[in-house]
């Protein structure tokens, strides 16, 4: 069972979730947020193992009601546990708020607390935002890429397009992390290669009309990252222009790893 452990952020309370009823709510935001089927749906009985096993939910709650949480998992790679974070979700009035990071560094102390030096989480490189997020502000790196990971779903912001996927791996304590998390940006790394993603893709995918101009993005997007990738090299960065497209950034990093 993961220990108690609480913080405050902007008047809510972030802290770890324990009972059926905490996690009952977490099933239900995550169903608002997703927008999933019920047979997509991470269900309690999921949340209550994950907790038990080494894992943890980190709720965040105004006053009894949940706002946002975070849920990560044990895994092993390489002979080597880390924590998995499969889900960070947000209710829609609180998001650009601040509250996602703030899960985040929760997650990044209570896992530095129980002896872990990396989590991982997968995310959509189609989503510019949160690409830059993992990039950027936490000091993620992206070595794979995973093709259509959880299959063709329901969910109404995959918009019918396959699962693909890139691993994000945060070395909670390499000096890379570090410095982003003081000084709000990674050092910077000299660029090799450049993968752009179109602002219009979010546009693309919402109508069934332009849906397969989303779906030759995600491929030109797949295919070049997945060469550069193969090629040894490491995503380190993410740039963002006035038009809100996005460009992932491709360089040499030789950091932390087991």
């Amino acid at each position: 069972m993961s220990e108690d452990f609480q913080k405050t952020f902007g008047g809510l309370t972030l802290r770890t979730c324990h009972t059926v009823g905490d996690f009952r709510q977490v099933l239900a935001l995550q169903k608002e947020v997703w927008g999933f089927e019920d047979a997509e749906l991470v269900p309690v009985r999921m949340f209550v193992v994950g907790e038990k096993v080494g894992g943890h939910v980190l709720g965040a709650f105004d006053g009894n009601t949940l706002v946002g949480y975070s849920y990560g998992i044990p895994g092993v790679r390489a002979g080597h546990a880390y924590i998995h974070s499969h889900m960070l979700a947000v209710r829609e009035n609180l998001r650009n708020s601040g509250l996602g990071r703030a899960l985040k560094l929760m997650q990044r102390e209570l896992c530095q607390r129980q002896g872990f030096t990396l989590i991982e989480w997968t995310f959509d490189p189609l989503e510019i935002k949160n690409s830059w997020f993992n990039l950027e502000r936490l000091g993620a790196i992206v070595r794979r890429y995973v093709v259509n990971q959880y299959g063709i779903t329901a969910s109404p912001l995959q918009g019918g397009l396959p699962t693909d996927r890139l691993v994000a791996e945060w070395w909670l304590n390499s000096d890379r992390v570090r410095h982003t998390l003081e000084h709000g940006r990674p050092e910077k790394i000299d660029v090799v290669e450049r993968v752009a993603v179109p602002a219009n893709v979010y546009a693309w995918k919402s109508e069934p009309e332009t849906r397969h101009l989303a779906a030759q993005a995600q491929r030109g997007i797949r295919d070049s990252l997945q060469q550069h990738l193969a090629a040894g090299l490491v995503v380190t960065g993410y740039e963002r222009d006035a038009e809100g497209n996005g460009s992932f950034l491709l360089g040499r990093w030789d950091g932390a790893e087991f």
